[in-house]
């Protein structure tokens, strides 16, 4: 059974920082995508970052001025760390899972098993 487990949210101020942590177990394949996506009531959840393996290849978006993306390759977790927060980065952070491709996983159309989600909030 496909899971991922997210961790690292929270709440911070302004200009602070957090690192999203998602592992993903339950599957044996080689290739295969990870990404963060993130949602706010009422909008559509909006692509943040993804890591494909094995290559390790990876894409930030709009963010990746202030976001930097990493991997574990054995442990098949990706990290995001997020630097400079701002209230409007404030969301509900899901991480999901391509099994079929290691495209870059830019789209939620494309995510076979989601993650339980973690809040992220900056507030003062």
């Amino acid at each position: 059974q496909v899971q991922l487990v997210e961790s690292g949210g929270g709440l911070v101020e302004p200009g602070g920082s957090l690192r999203l942590s998602c592992a993903a177990s339950g599957f044996s394949l080689d290739y295969y995508s990870i990404g963060w996506f993130r949602q706010v009531p009422g909008k559509e959840r909006e692509f943040v970052a993804t890591i494909s393996w094995p290559n390790m290849s990876f894409d930030g978006g709009s963010e990746s001025g202030r976001f930097t993306i990493s991997g574990d390759k054995v442990k098949r977790t990706m990290y995001l760390q997020m630097n400079s927060l701002k209230p409007e980065d404030t969301a509900i952070y899901y991480c999901g899972v391509d099994v079929h491709s290691s495209l870059p996983l830019r789209v939620p159309g494309a995510v076979d098993y989601w993650g339980q989600g973690t809040q992220v909030t900056v507030s003062s």
